[in-house]
């Protein structure tokens, strides 16, 4: 995986819609699932969703796995600070010589005060390991957040295969 830039300049696509992925043409994006995220038995389906789709795009059972496991994380916020009100969404994306998936996990929730410090691995504003974000960001090629308190967040994360 490529080393992550550091999030004030970084968005996804920065590379530009315009100009692809990875030194490519411009990105095609397809969206193959949503999963509306009310509980924790949405994380579930979310996961298998995404671990298909990552299987049929032809990634690895470990890749697949840290699919899954991102998935697990974004979802697992929506559930503990957006009362239980967001959505994943499962895209692949292409260019011409390479293909990836995307993640994005929206909601309407109170949204996230301060980002550089939800980025800070141990941080956690709800007592726990503060992996999460953090943890999701290094596992992904690319990774976008934007968030506004009392309007909720998104986040948007890319794995190319």
């Amino acid at each position: 995986m490529s080393e992550k830039p550091p999030i004030s300049s970084f968005a996804l696509g920065s590379n530009g819609p315009a100009s692809g992925g990875p030194k490519g043409p411009p990105r095609d994006v397809r969206v193959a699932a949503r999963v509306s995220i009310k509980g924790v038995e949405d994380i579930v389906e979310a996961r298998q969703k995404g671990r298909a789709l990552a299987q049929e795009l032809g990634f690895s059972m470990t890749q697949s796995t840290l699919v899954a496991t991102a998935i697990s994380e974004l979802a697992r916020n929506i559930v503990l600070y957006a009362n239980k009100n967001g959505e994943i969404v499962l895209s692949r994306v292409s260019t011409e010589s390479h293909v990836g998936l995307i993640i994005t996990a929206s909601d309407k929730g109170p949204g996230i005060p301060n980002i550089q410090h939800a980025l800070m691995s141990g941080y956690s504003s709800s007592g726990g390991l503060g992996l999460g974000l953090p943890g999701v960001r290094q596992m992904v090629d690319e990774f976008d957040i934007k968030s506004r308190p009392g309007e909720g967040t998104q986040v948007t994360a890319l794995m190319w295969l």
